[in-house]
């Protein structure tokens, strides 16, 4: 690989191997903490259709060659080396390859698991509306194919990770479903941990008490949880307003008592999580209007 080879390479996916998740971005630029030192307003810019990057807070930048001059502290013939070593693809975002919870024809090692602490992560939260339930969730960095990913990780019930950022939604490990248990003879049944951590978010408004809660992480594992639910006096369904949904309600009503759909609290959006996000904004904007007065 030569310079001028490595300067094509998208810089959006030379920072993604270094592990740097932009803090806001459009269609022409991208923002991110200053890769080259710490601090908590984004900095440092990329031009998207020039694949330059500047450093407002040091006044300099460049292209992908003098980024990683400064990034690794060595010599042209230093970053080449390095490149050549990436694995690069060339791509706008992160194109995690295709990964099946149980396939085992994949190369995937988890490397860390932590609180989740990334600025990118906690902005991703953010941007979901669930930035306050980070309690359930955890900070996994994992490799496949010799390159290396980070995301929230959401565990399941056999020890494997639901993985979720802005660009990639995969699985690490076996397939489950992840089971939230209080000593409750109530439960509540959700799709996706994301319309989970959103009930989470909304559920002293709602005046709801806590229960035990079940996350599918695949409305297709609903045939595998119809047993452990007998146990129940109530249960609550909380699924997508989608065909998928709507089986799922009528599969676990089929064959036990006591099972309401409350998906009339969301009956115009698409799941929780959307309900979530369209409230809160409308809440905003009332709050900002207020002081327009």
């Amino acid at each position: 690989m030569n310079c001028k080879q490595f300067n094509s390479i998208s810089l959006e996916e030379v920072l993604l191997c270094l592990g740097h998740l932009p803090t806001k971005q459009n269609e022409k630029e991208a923002w991110y903490l200053n890769p080259f030192a710490s601090e908590s307003q984004a900095s440092f810019k990329i031009n998207k259709s020039l694949n330059y990057w500047y450093l407002f807070s040091e006044g300099i930048g460049g292209n992908n060659t003098d980024f990683m001059k400064k990034y690794l502290n060595t010599s042209i013939n230093g970053v080449l080396n390095w490149a050549e070593n990436q694995n690069f693809s060339s791509f706008q975002k992160q194109n995690i390859p295709s990964l099946k919870c149980d396939d085992q024809s994949r190369n995937y090692e988890i490397t860390n698991v932590k609180a989740v602490r990334h600025s990118a992560l906690l902005e991703y939260l953010k941007s979901r509306k669930v930035e306050d339930q980070t309690e359930f969730l955890q900070e996994i960095h994992y490799r496949i194919d010799d390159k290396n990913y980070f995301g929230i990780g959401f565990k399941n019930d056999s020890g494997g990770y639901e993985i979720r950022n802005k660009y990639s939604k995969i699985c690490l490990g076996k397939k489950d479903v992840s089971t939230i248990k209080n000593n409750s003879n109530f439960v509540r049944i959700f799709e996706g941990f994301f319309d989970f951590l959103s009930f989470k978010t909304v559920e002293n408004q709602l005046a709801k008490e806590p229960s035990d809660y079940l996350i599918l992480n695949s409305v297709s594992m609903i045939q595998n949880i119809k047993n452990s639910l007998e146990k129940y006096e109530n249960i609550e369904l909380y699924f997508d307003n989608d065909q998928a949904g709507n089986l799922a309600v009528e599969i676990i009503s089929d064959v036990l008592q006591n099972v309401k759909d409350c998906r009339a609290l969301y009956s115009n959006f698409k799941d929780l999580n959307e309900y979530l996000s369209k409230k809160t904004e409308e809440v905003q904007k009332q709050y900002k209007s207020s002081f327009k007065r």
